[in-house]
C-alpha cells in the first residue's frame, strides 16, 4: 500500500511487538503509532463536534405532518451518543480512521422532505429501513462490486473533488467565504472585507496551522485548533462580537461544565408506518433519496479519505470494504432508532487523517470524546468553526496532491474527473460531484464505442444517478411532487 500524505513528523517509533492494540488493529503495518492514532482520533473530534450542536437545530427546527418538532436537548443526546456508538464499531470492525454521526444532506431529506407528510417516528422508520437497504447491499457484495467498479482515475477525483469540498466546507463554515443573492454569488468576508473578529480568528488559526504543520509539529492541527479556540474565547469575552457573527458555535465561557442527557428519544420509530400515512409511492420516493444519498456520499468519502491515508491498493482496492460498507450501513440504521437521523462517515475524517491517523484505534479517541460530551455538552459548544475548519481547509489542500496521479492528456478521463473534481465543491455536494463523473465517463466511453469497457455494474450505478438527478419530473410524473 502507498503512502500519499504523511502527517507531521513523530519522534515516536512504529508499534511493535503482538500487544493487543497491534493485533487487533496492525499499527505496523501501516506505519503508525498509538500517540499518532490517538492525536489523529482527537483532531477529528474537533474537526466534526459541530454536528452535535448542528444537526438537533436542523432536525428540532422543522415540523412533523402533525405540526410536532423534536425536543433540541433529547436531540443533542442522541446525536453525541450515535456517533460515539458508530464511530466506535466502526474503529473495531472496519478498522479505519472514518468516524461517523449524523449526516449533512441526509438529515435535511429527513427534515424537509420525510416529516412534511409523516410523523417524526415514521420519518425514523424509513431511515432504519435505509440503513437495512444499504447493508443488504453490503453484505451480498453489490456495494462491493459497484465501488471497485469505478476506474482507479475517477476514485483519485474523488479525493481531489473531496478536498475542494471539504476546503470549501471550512472557509464557508468560518465565514472568511460569505454567499450572497446578488453578484457575484460568493464573495471575501463582508462585502469583499476581511472586517470581524471571528474571520481573524480563522485567518490567525489558519496560518498558525500552516506554519506548524509544514515544520512538521507533531500535533499541528489539534494544537491550532485548541489555540484558535482559546483565542476565540478571550475575543469573545473582552470585544464586541454581533450576534450569530461565530455560526452556529459561539465561543463562551460555559456556565456549567456538565449536563444530563436524555435519551427519551430512543427507540421512538414506527417502522412502515410511514408508508401508510404518507402513501407507498411518496414514502418510496423519500426512501429512494435517502438510500442514493447515503450510499454514494458515504462510498465517496471511504474512497477520498482512504486513498488520502495511504490504505488503497495499487488495483484501487481498500482493505475490508465489505465491513466498512456493512457498518455504515448498520450506521445509518441506528441513527435512525435514536432519532438523530441516518449516520454516515464524516468528511471531518479527512483532519485526522492529516494529523497521521491510518487505523481504527483514531476512531476509539474520537468515539470516546463523543461519549464524554453526554455530560460535557456546555464545554463541547465552546469550539467555534473558525478555530476548527482551518483544519479542513489544510488538509482539502493536502488531498489535492492526488491530481498528480490521473492521466490528463486522456478525454476519457479528463472530463468526468474535471466533473467529479469541480462539481463537489460547486453544488455543495459530494453525491453530485461522484454521480456526474459516473454517468460522464460512461456517456464518453459508450459513445466512442468501447461499451465492452464500462462494468454491468457501471451502467446500473449511471442509470440510478440519471434517475436521481430528474427525481423531480419523475416525481411529477407519478403525481407525488
Amino acid at each position: 500500500m502507498s503512502k500519499t500524505t504523511a502527517g507531521p513528523a513523530d519522534d515516536s517509533p512504529p508499534a511493535s511487538g503482538r500487544g493487543p492494540l497491534e493485533r487487533l488493529f496492525e499499527l505496523t503495518a501501516r506505519g503508525t503509532t498509538v500517540p499518532r492514532e490517538l492525536r489523529g482520533g482527537v483532531t477529528t473530534f474537533f474537526a466534526m463536534a459541530y454536528i452535535i450542536l448542528l444537526n438537533p437545530l436542523i432536525l428540532g427546527g422543522a415540523k412533523d405532518v402533525t405540526g410536532a418538532t423534536l425536543s433540541i436537548p433529547q436531540l443533542t443526546t442522541m446525536t453525541a451518543l450515535s456517533a460515539a456508538v458508530t464511530t466506535v464499531i466502526m474503529g473495531l470492525v472496519g478498522n479505519a480512521p472514518l468516524a461517523l454521526a449524523a449526516g449533512l444532506g441526509i438529515n435535511a431529506v429527513v427534515a424537509f422532505q420525510a416529516a412534511p407528510v409523516m410523523t417524526w417516528p415514521q420519518a425514523m422508520g424509513l431511515v432504519v429501513i435505509e440503513g437495512a437497504v444499504i447493508v443488504l447491499l453490503a453484505v451480498t457484495g453489490v456495494r462491493e462490486r459497484i465501488m471497485n467498479s469505478i476506474p482507479l482515475a475517477l476514485k483519485h477525483a474523488i479525493a481531489v473533488g473531496i478536498g475542494a469540498f471539504i476546503a470549501l466546507v471550512g472557509l464557508y463554515d468560518s465565514g472568511f467565504v460569505t454567499s450572497s443573492a446578488t453578484s457575484p454569488p460568493l464573495s471575501l468576508g463582508t462585502g469583499g472585507r476581511l472586517e470581524t473578529w471571528p474571520t481573524l480568528v480563522f485567518a490567525a488559526t489558519l496560518l498558525l496551522m500552516i506554519v506548524l504543520y509544514v515544520r512538521r509539529v507533531p500535533g499541528a492541527i489539534l494544537i491550532s485548533i485548541v489555540a484558535g479556540t482559546i483565542g476565540a474565547v478571550v475575543i469573545q469575552e473582552n470585544a464586541s462580537v454581533k450576534q450569530g457573527g461565530w455560526g452556529v458555535v459561539t465561543p463562551d465561557m460555559p456556565d456549567k461544565l456538565f449536563a444530563a442527557p436524555d435519551f427519551g428519544l430512543f427507540g421512538e420509530i414506527s417502522l412502515f408506518g410511514g408508508f401508510g400515512r404518507a402513501g407507498v409511492i411518496t414514502a418510496l420516493v423519500v426512501l429512494f433519496t435517502l438510500v442514493l444519498s447515503g450510499f454514494f456520499d458515504a462510498m465517496g468519502t471511504i474512497l477520498g479519505i482512504s486513498d488520502e491515508a495511504g490504505l488503497v491498493s495499487e488495483k484501487g482496492e481498500v482493505p475490508r470494504l465489505g465491513r466498512i460498507l456493512s457498518v455504515d450501513g448498520l450506521s445509518a440504521a441506528f441513527g435512525g432508532l435514536t432519532s438523530s437521523s441516518a449516520n454516515t462517515v464524516f468528511v471531518e475524517s479527512a483532519a485526522g487523517v492529516g494529523e497521521g491517523a491510518r487505523t481504527g484505534l483514531a476512531n476509539i479517541a474520537t468515539g470516546a470524546l463523543f461519549a464524554v460530551t453526554l455530560f460535557l455538552t456546555p464545554l463541547a459548544a465552546t469550539v467555534p468553526a473558525q478555530a476548527a475548519a482551518p483544519a479542513l481547509v489544510v488538509v482539502g489542500a493536502l488531498m489535492m496532491t492526488q491530481v498528480a496521479k490521473i492521466d490528463w492528456t486522456d478525454l476519457e478521463i479528463t472530463i468526468p474527473a474535471f466533473l467529479t473534481i469541480v462539481l463537489m465543491p460547486f453544488t455543495f455536494s459530494i453525491t453530485t460531484g461522484l454521480g456526474m463523473g459516473i454517468v460522464g465517463y460512461v456517456v464518453i466511453k459508450a459513445s466512442r464505442g468501447k461499451v465492452r469497457e464500462i462494468s454491468p455494474a457501471l451502467w446500473i450505478v449511471a442509470a440510478l444517478f440519471v434517475a436521481f438527478f430528474a427525481i423531480h419530473p419523475i416525481e411529477e410524473w407519478l403525481g407525488v411532487a
